[in-house]
């Protein structure tokens, strides 16, 4: 059974630093990406549809998170298949960070911080996969690339988290079961 893909692959207008795509977000942290419109009033950051207009790469990385953290392999179709690994890894790092007996305000603060801590860029020697990733090509693409990359975290800790607490005052187990896969098996 192959791994799911991005449905942005089909999305070729979007700029691209390195091959890593700076996609649209919805998102009200500040930064370089084009921002989407809001959720329609009645309608929960969870149960956004893939047809909608407020649909993003981080609610594509959330949802196909579980499903393709279990692969070992990862075929890269495209520049949008980079945001979904970088995501997924992402993901991955947070939920170590979230231990069972954490309240939402301690994961909360968790999360952020595991967002804002310094982290590599692709081209930067610490970076896990520069073999799938190129460099951006100068230093204000590399500045560009890191404020788009730290508001793609800043946006997952946060949706992650509303996840995480979605049923009551402690984390989903279901969510923290996959704590210790390793997608690809690389970690950030």
């Amino acid at each position: 059974m192959p791994a799911y893909h991005s449905i942005f692959l089909e999305d070729r207008d979007v700029p691209v630093i390195g091959n890593f795509p700076i996609l649209p977000l919805r998102t009200r942290t500040r930064g370089p990406a084009y921002t989407l419109p809001p959720l329609p009033p009645n309608t929960a950051d969870i149960d956004v549809p893939a047809d909608s207009e407020s649909y993003d790469c981080i609610d594509e990385v959330l949802s196909l998170f579980r499903a393709n953290v279990l692969f070992r392999n990862f075929e890269i179709n495209g520049p949008a298949d980079r945001m979904l690994i970088y995501g997924i890894l992402f993901i991955s790092e947070c939920l170590g960070k979230v231990k069972p007996t954490m309240t939402a305000r301690e994961a909360e603060k968790a999360l952020i911080n595991a967002s804002l801590e310094n982290f590599a860029i692709p081209g930067d020697v610490s970076f896990p996969l520069n073999q799938a990733f190129e460099a951006p090509h100068d230093r204000q693409d590399a500045e560009t690339l890191r404020a788009y990359i730290s508001q793609v975290r800043q946006e997952i800790a946060l949706r992650l988290h509303a996840r995480l607490y979605a049923d009551g005052p402690s984390p989903s187990k279901w969510w923290l079961s996959f704590a210790k896969r390793k997608f690809m098996g690389k970690s950030l």
